[in-house]
């Protein structure tokens, strides 16, 4: 029998499953969080999604020492682009598109520089890395049969943006039965509005697509 730890969260306590539990922390790649990567070149402010990396760092921390299941992601496709919808690339007004060559490399391509993990939340031996080619961290990846295999029924999030790859891989990952916790000091968007109304869309109804913490919360729990 599993046993269960309340965290205490939003909508109400989030009932965390003792060895039944993955970190997920998605996105955290140069692209997205420095200068010169894909965020930037949307005309984004990075500093932003840069100023998260301490909070990511810490439940990166916690949850290598409670043993859990980690999991890091990348949005990244394979180099000559034939997992990336030529809609994905034409879209947006970005001076330099998906593929093309940026200060960091081809953004978004497997083994560019841009597209690497920051060195500072970046994976260790036995960690998941998933490359997927959408938002969402299922779609097109062995993940689901991955954590399946590994007896894995509630995870942990964490990274980037809320909004976008953070949400769609909680609501794809709701849609398949896990329970989902987000930690809202270790995920950020580019535009602080877009994130309070994810907080919120995830939490109402009930915990409609899961529940959301501050990592205090999930630390005082632990410590």
């Amino acid at each position: 029998m599993t046993t269960t730890v309340q965290i205490p969260a939003a909508p109400y306590a989030y009932p965390l499953a003792k060895g039944a539990t993955a970190l997920v922390i998605i996105d955290m790649q140069r692209d997205f969080v420095e200068e010169g990567g894909f965020g930037a070149a949307l005309g984004n402010d990075v500093s932003r999604l840069s100023a998260i990396v301490p909070a990511v760092a810490r439940l990166l921390a916690l949850a290598r020492r409670l043993s859990w299941t980690i999991v890091h992601t990348r949005e990244a496709h394979l180099p000559d682009l034939s997992d990336c919808p030529p809609s994905k690339i034409r879209r947006g007004n970005a001076p330099i598109r998906i593929g093309e060559a940026g200060p960091m490399g081809r953004l978004l391509v497997r083994g560019e520089p841009g597209n690497a993990i920051l060195p500072e939340v970046a994976p260790i031996a036995g960690e998941i890395v998933i490359d997927k080619p959408g938002k969402g961290m299922f779609w097109k990846t062995d993940i689901h049969e991955r954590l399946q295999a590994r007896g894995i029924t509630h995870l942990v999030f964490a990274g980037v943006t809320t909004e976008v790859c953070v949400q769609t891989s909680m609501r794809e990952a709701n849609d398949r039965g896990y329970e989902c916790l987000l930690i809202e000091d270790a995920t950020e968007s580019y535009f602080p509005q877009f994130k309070a109304a994810t907080l919120a869309m995830i939490a109402a109804q009930g915990g409609i697509v899961g529940w959301t913490t501050p990592l205090a919360r999930l630390e005082e729990v632990f410590s």
